[in-house]
């Protein structure tokens, strides 16, 4: 029960987090799908998995990955 009390305690500061790290993947999913949008090495599917499957991901996709 110890563990179970750590992790109430420490869910009001990770929860905004979480949503927050959540919205952006959504955003970077949505704007590598856009017909218009070129992205650097010209594969989406390889930006939309790091933006997607690693934690934060999406800040080497904002950062690196657009090509504009």
């Amino acid at each position: 029960m110890e563990i179970l009390d750590k992790i109430i305690e420490l869910l009001p500061l990770l929860l905004p987090i979480v949503i927050i790290d959540f919205g952006f993947k959504i955003y970077a999913f949505i704007d590598i799908l856009k017909e218009d949008r070129r992205v650097r090495w010209d594969n989406k599917i390889i930006w939309i998995a790091i933006s997607i499957v690693i934690n934060f991901g999406w800040i080497f996709y904002f950062l690196f990955g657009r090509d504009e």
